[in-house]
């Protein structure tokens, strides 16, 4: 069963994975529109058997405590990651998952290399992050508004034309080496195109209910749209790697980036395949010695194991 589950996981994201090593043209190799001939309908099934699945593997990913998992969502505005989050993790056991959002940096991260603040948000064992923006933030948002380097207080000779490179693989580096003691990053691009965000917008100001989720200063920040797809495009091409490869969702349709990012996460977790933990034999007997004072005390009439008789098992 969960070999079938597995196979149809990898080939439906497969398509949307980007080949460490690659080129990535965004406008040219992702379609934001892709829906792997799906229908609406078919979807909704497809989702709730993938919040079943993250809900069974993240039980085993806390029981065992060896590794943790960060998933790290990038989009441009109203691009899904919210609704991506409160859907896809919505079977799972919230003391077991943290979200965090990233916003303009403090004083104090500030006085911190760039990694600082993100590092801090790392899972535990047993555990899964969740960052809503990353820290590829420092190679998008720092990368198309170049002015915001000022206020990291870099070090002479540090900001120069290879600082995104450096970057690249600063980050790569980082990866690495959470990926080699126990972390995986799974990263997850939430692929909007330009007229979808438009109308997007539109809504957020013709509802009133949505008026708070809107800005002014995400029109402005559209204005940047080539900018960003360069940014995105280059970002993809060098931090796709085997460790962490990134997957570009197509997010035009909600529903259908909601089962992907799904896809992705619980990919990711049975390829950790997490296992509940053995009982050694001196716990065991512990346990069996615990079971027959349980059962010494069932009341006249009751079974003395109400769990083995409702399920048809056997004393052990």
């Amino acid at each position: 069963m969960a070999d079938r589950r597995a196979e149809r996981i990898a080939r439906l994201i497969e398509p949307l994975r980007v080949e460490p090593g690659s080129r990535v043209d965004l406008g040219r190799d992702f379609d934001p529109r892709y829906k792997a001939d799906l229908k609406k309908k078919d979807g909704v099934e497809l989702l709730r058997a993938g919040v079943a699945l993250l809900a069974e593997y993240q039980e085993r990913l806390a029981a065992q405590d060896t590794y943790g998992v960060l998933l790290c969502l990038q989009a441009l505005d109203a691009g899904g990651k919210d609704g991506t989050i409160r859907h896809v993790m919505s079977g799972v056991n919230p003391q077991g998952v943290k979200v965090s959002s990233f916003k303009v940096p403090s004083a104090e991260e500030l006085d911190h290399d760039y990694l600082w603040r993100y590092a801090r948000r790392l899972p535990a064992r047993g555990d899964i992050a969740i960052f809503n923006r990353s820290h590829y933030e420092e190679v998008l948002v720092v990368r198309v508004h170049p002015e915001v380097l000022d206020r990291q207080r870099l070090p002479e000779g540090v900001r120069t034309a290879k600082i995104w490179k450096q970057r690249y693989r600063q980050i790569n580096g980082w990866e690495r080496y959470l990926t080699e003691n126990g972390f995986r990053v799974v990263k997850v691009f939430l692929n909007l195109s330009e007229e979808e965000q438009r109308v997007r917008f539109m809504k957020r100001i013709d509802v009133p209910e949505k008026n708070w989720k809107f800005s002014a200063a995400d029109v402005r920040e559209r204005r940047h749209w080539d900018d960003y797809q360069v940014a995105f495009s280059e970002m993809l091409s060098a931090t796709s790697t085997r460790w962490a490869p990134w997957y570009v969702v197509p997010a035009d349709r909600k529903w259908f980036a909601r089962i992907c990012t799904a896809a992705v996460l619980a990919h990711t977790l049975i390829d950790i395949d997490p296992r509940y933990p053995t009982v050694p034999e001196d716990a065991r007997r512990d346990l069996l010695a615990a079971k027959r004072e349980l059962e010494d005390e069932a009341p006249e009439g009751a079974p003395e194991d109400p769990y083995a008789a409702r399920h048809g098992q056997a004393d052990g």
